[in-house]
Protein backbone atom coordinates (compact mmCIF):
# COMPACT_ATOMS: atom_id res chain seq x y z
CA UNK A 1 0.00 0.00 0.00
CA UNK A 2 1.08 3.56 -0.58
CA UNK A 3 1.20 4.55 3.09
CA UNK A 4 2.25 1.93 5.62
CA UNK A 5 2.70 4.29 8.55
CA UNK A 6 1.12 3.90 11.98
CA UNK A 7 0.06 7.51 12.61
CA UNK A 8 -3.65 7.67 13.35
CA UNK A 9 -4.38 3.94 13.14
CA UNK A 10 -7.00 2.64 15.57
CA UNK A 11 -6.18 -0.29 17.87
CA UNK A 12 -8.19 -2.63 15.60
CA UNK A 13 -6.49 -1.36 12.44
CA UNK A 14 -3.03 -1.74 13.97
CA UNK A 15 -3.91 -5.22 15.25
CA UNK A 16 -4.91 -6.20 11.71
CA UNK A 17 -1.59 -4.93 10.32
CA UNK A 18 0.46 -6.69 13.01
CA UNK A 19 -1.69 -9.83 13.38
CA UNK A 20 1.32 -12.17 13.71
CA UNK A 21 2.42 -10.49 16.94
CA UNK A 22 -0.96 -10.43 18.68
CA UNK A 23 -1.57 -12.35 21.93
CA UNK A 24 -5.26 -12.95 22.54
CA UNK A 25 -4.91 -13.99 26.17
CA UNK A 26 -2.40 -13.43 28.91
CA UNK A 27 -1.27 -10.89 31.47
CA UNK A 28 -0.76 -7.33 30.18
CA UNK A 29 2.92 -6.65 29.64
CA UNK A 30 4.80 -3.56 30.73
CA UNK A 31 6.84 -1.95 27.97
CA UNK A 32 10.58 -2.44 28.58
CA UNK A 33 13.24 0.08 27.59
CA UNK A 34 14.90 -0.77 24.28
CA UNK A 35 16.97 0.91 21.59
CA UNK A 36 17.56 0.53 17.87
CA UNK A 37 20.30 2.02 15.74
CA UNK A 38 20.00 2.97 12.08
CA UNK A 39 23.47 3.08 10.54
CA UNK A 40 23.39 5.45 7.55
CA UNK A 41 25.92 5.34 4.72
CA UNK A 42 26.16 8.36 2.38
CA UNK A 43 26.76 7.21 -1.19
CA UNK A 44 26.72 10.18 -3.50
CA UNK A 45 23.28 11.74 -3.38
CA UNK A 46 21.62 8.69 -1.79
CA UNK A 47 21.56 7.43 1.79
CA UNK A 48 21.77 3.69 2.48
CA UNK A 49 20.71 2.06 5.75
CA UNK A 50 21.68 -1.24 7.36
CA UNK A 51 18.81 -3.74 7.67
CA UNK A 52 18.63 -7.39 8.70
CA UNK A 53 15.93 -10.04 8.72
CA UNK A 54 14.88 -11.59 12.04
CA UNK A 55 14.74 -15.39 12.06
CA UNK A 56 11.28 -16.89 11.55
CA UNK A 57 11.59 -18.69 14.88
CA UNK A 58 11.54 -15.47 16.88
CA UNK A 59 8.41 -14.67 18.85
CA UNK A 60 8.66 -10.93 18.13
CA UNK A 61 8.56 -9.75 14.49
CA UNK A 62 9.47 -13.16 13.00
CA UNK A 63 10.86 -12.92 9.48
CA UNK A 64 10.63 -9.12 9.42
CA UNK A 65 13.45 -6.80 8.37
CA UNK A 66 14.56 -4.59 11.26
CA UNK A 67 17.35 -2.32 12.46
CA UNK A 68 19.86 -3.75 14.94
CA UNK A 69 18.48 -3.29 18.44
CA UNK A 70 17.13 -4.84 21.59
CA UNK A 71 16.41 -4.43 25.28
CA UNK A 72 18.40 -1.98 27.36
CA UNK A 73 20.68 -3.44 30.02
CA UNK A 74 21.03 -0.94 32.91
CA UNK A 75 24.64 -2.13 33.31
CA UNK A 76 25.43 -0.53 29.93
CA UNK A 77 25.20 2.82 31.65
CA UNK A 78 28.37 2.04 33.62
CA UNK A 79 30.52 1.64 30.52
CA UNK A 80 33.14 4.37 30.11
CA UNK A 81 32.71 6.18 26.79
CA UNK A 82 35.15 8.13 24.65
CA UNK A 83 32.53 10.83 24.08
CA UNK A 84 29.15 11.52 25.69
CA UNK A 85 25.87 12.19 23.93
CA UNK A 86 25.67 15.56 22.26
CA UNK A 87 24.08 17.85 24.93
CA UNK A 88 21.22 18.79 22.59
CA UNK A 89 20.48 15.11 22.00
CA UNK A 90 20.61 14.31 25.71
CA UNK A 91 18.07 17.05 26.43
CA UNK A 92 15.64 15.48 23.95
CA UNK A 93 16.22 12.00 25.32
CA UNK A 94 15.92 12.95 28.98
CA UNK A 95 12.97 15.26 28.44
CA UNK A 96 10.98 12.77 26.43
CA UNK A 97 10.10 9.99 28.82
CA UNK A 98 9.19 8.83 32.27
CA UNK A 99 12.17 7.54 34.29
CA UNK A 100 14.56 9.16 31.83
CA UNK A 101 17.62 10.56 33.60
CA UNK A 102 21.06 11.34 32.13
CA UNK A 103 22.28 7.96 33.43
CA UNK A 104 19.30 6.18 31.87
CA UNK A 105 19.76 8.06 28.61
CA UNK A 106 23.38 6.90 28.50
CA UNK A 107 22.36 3.27 29.13
CA UNK A 108 19.72 3.40 26.40
CA UNK A 109 22.13 4.92 23.87
CA UNK A 110 24.89 2.45 24.74
CA UNK A 111 22.50 -0.48 24.40
CA UNK A 112 21.92 0.60 20.78
CA UNK A 113 25.69 0.45 20.18
CA UNK A 114 26.05 -2.91 21.93
CA UNK A 115 23.16 -4.46 20.00
CA UNK A 116 24.57 -3.18 16.72
CA UNK A 117 27.82 -4.98 17.49
CA UNK A 118 26.05 -8.18 18.58
CA UNK A 119 23.66 -8.34 15.63
CA UNK A 120 25.60 -6.71 12.80
CA UNK A 121 29.28 -6.88 13.84
CA UNK A 122 29.77 -3.10 13.75
CA UNK A 123 31.79 -1.49 16.57
CA UNK A 124 30.94 2.19 16.94
CA UNK A 125 33.43 4.38 18.78
CA UNK A 126 37.00 5.64 18.77
CA UNK A 127 40.15 3.61 18.25
CA UNK A 128 41.65 3.73 21.75
CA UNK A 129 42.72 1.51 24.60
CA UNK A 130 39.58 0.36 26.40
CA UNK A 131 39.02 -1.82 29.46
CA UNK A 132 35.89 -3.19 31.10
CA UNK A 133 34.93 -6.35 32.98
CA UNK A 134 31.55 -6.55 31.29
CA UNK A 135 31.38 -9.73 29.18
CA UNK A 136 29.15 -7.97 26.64
CA UNK A 137 31.86 -5.48 25.65
CA UNK A 138 34.95 -7.69 25.38
CA UNK A 139 35.13 -7.45 21.58
CA UNK A 140 35.49 -3.69 21.99
CA UNK A 141 38.37 -4.36 24.40
CA UNK A 142 40.04 -6.79 21.99
CA UNK A 143 39.62 -4.47 19.00
CA UNK A 144 40.78 -1.40 21.01
CA UNK A 145 37.54 0.46 20.35
CA UNK A 146 36.09 2.65 23.08
CA UNK A 147 32.37 3.23 22.48
CA UNK A 148 31.40 6.84 21.74
CA UNK A 149 27.95 8.44 21.79
CA UNK A 150 28.58 11.83 20.19
CA UNK A 151 27.62 10.65 16.69
CA UNK A 152 24.20 9.32 17.69
CA UNK A 153 21.11 11.28 16.66
CA UNK A 154 17.74 10.67 18.34
CA UNK A 155 15.29 9.96 15.51
CA UNK A 156 12.13 8.72 17.22
CA UNK A 157 10.45 6.87 20.04
CA UNK A 158 7.65 4.30 19.98
CA UNK A 159 5.88 2.18 22.56
CA UNK A 160 4.59 -1.19 21.36
CA UNK A 161 0.78 -1.26 21.70
CA UNK A 162 -0.81 -3.57 24.31
CA UNK A 163 -1.62 -7.16 23.41
CA UNK A 164 1.71 -8.04 21.77
CA UNK A 165 3.99 -10.98 22.62
CA UNK A 166 6.67 -8.40 23.54
CA UNK A 167 6.30 -4.74 24.47
CA UNK A 168 9.10 -2.21 24.21
CA UNK A 169 9.57 1.50 24.79
CA UNK A 170 12.04 1.90 21.96
CA UNK A 171 14.26 4.87 21.24
CA UNK A 172 15.48 4.95 17.65
CA UNK A 173 18.87 6.48 16.89
CA UNK A 174 20.75 7.12 13.67
CA UNK A 175 24.51 7.30 13.17
CA UNK A 176 26.66 7.84 10.09
CA UNK A 177 28.70 4.86 8.99
CA UNK A 178 31.87 6.93 9.41
CA UNK A 179 31.47 6.52 13.19
CA UNK A 180 31.96 2.75 12.83
CA UNK A 181 35.52 2.02 13.95
CA UNK A 182 35.58 -1.70 13.09
CA UNK A 183 33.38 -3.86 10.86
CA UNK A 184 33.68 -7.56 11.68
CA UNK A 185 33.37 -10.11 8.90
CA UNK A 186 31.28 -12.46 11.07
CA UNK A 187 28.52 -11.32 13.42
CA UNK A 188 28.74 -12.58 17.03
CA UNK A 189 25.11 -13.77 17.14
CA UNK A 190 22.53 -15.19 14.77
CA UNK A 191 19.84 -12.66 15.67
CA UNK A 192 19.74 -11.25 12.16
CA UNK A 193 20.20 -12.83 8.75
CA UNK A 194 20.35 -11.36 5.25
CA UNK A 195 22.06 -8.24 6.54
CA UNK A 196 22.27 -5.68 3.75
CA UNK A 197 22.83 -2.00 2.97
CA UNK A 198 19.86 -0.57 1.08
CA UNK A 199 18.65 2.84 -0.10
CA UNK A 200 15.96 4.07 2.29
CA UNK A 201 13.28 3.87 -0.42
CA UNK A 202 14.15 0.19 -1.00
CA UNK A 203 14.25 -0.54 2.73
CA UNK A 204 10.71 0.82 3.02
CA UNK A 205 9.58 -1.72 0.40
CA UNK A 206 10.84 -4.70 2.41
CA UNK A 207 8.74 -6.89 4.71
CA UNK A 208 8.93 -4.50 7.65
CA UNK A 209 6.64 -3.76 10.58
CA UNK A 210 4.49 -0.67 10.34
CA UNK A 211 6.58 1.15 12.96
CA UNK A 212 9.81 0.30 11.10
CA UNK A 213 8.34 1.78 7.91
CA UNK A 214 7.27 4.82 9.89
CA UNK A 215 10.74 5.40 11.38
CA UNK A 216 12.35 4.99 7.95
CA UNK A 217 9.90 7.55 6.59
CA UNK A 218 10.70 9.93 9.47
CA UNK A 219 14.43 9.53 8.79
CA UNK A 220 13.98 10.07 5.05
CA UNK A 221 12.05 13.30 5.62
CA UNK A 222 14.50 14.54 8.23
CA UNK A 223 17.45 13.93 5.91
CA UNK A 224 15.65 15.81 3.14
CA UNK A 225 15.31 18.85 5.43
CA UNK A 226 18.64 18.46 7.23
CA UNK A 227 21.17 16.32 5.29
CA UNK A 228 23.73 16.68 8.09
CA UNK A 229 21.37 15.36 10.81
CA UNK A 230 22.09 18.29 13.10
CA UNK A 231 21.68 17.60 16.83
CA UNK A 232 18.67 18.68 18.87
CA UNK A 233 15.91 18.33 16.27
CA UNK A 234 12.33 17.66 17.46
CA UNK A 235 11.63 13.95 17.93
CA UNK A 236 8.38 12.14 17.01
CA UNK A 237 6.90 9.85 19.67
CA UNK A 238 4.39 7.16 18.68
CA UNK A 239 2.07 5.65 21.30
CA UNK A 240 -1.52 4.52 21.78
CA UNK A 241 -3.61 7.46 22.97
CA UNK A 242 -7.40 7.58 23.05
CA UNK A 243 -7.74 4.40 21.04
CA UNK A 244 -5.40 5.51 18.23
CA UNK A 245 -1.69 5.24 17.62
CA UNK A 246 -0.69 8.88 17.60
CA UNK A 247 2.36 10.92 16.65
CA UNK A 248 3.46 13.39 19.32
CA UNK A 249 6.45 15.71 19.07
CA UNK A 250 8.85 15.62 22.01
Amino acid sequence: MANRGVDGLTRAELDAVEAASIVRDGKPLRARDAASLIVVDRRGSENFVLMGRRHHGHAFMPGRFVFPGGRTDPADGRIAVAADLNPAEEVRLVGGGVRATPARAKAIALSAIRETYEEAGLLIGNMASFRTRSPHWQEFVEQSVQPALDGLRYIGRAITPPGRVRRYDTRFFAVWREYVAVELVDTPTSELEEIAWLPIREAKALDVAAITWTVLDELERRLAMDPALSPGAPVPFYAMRGGRFKRIIL
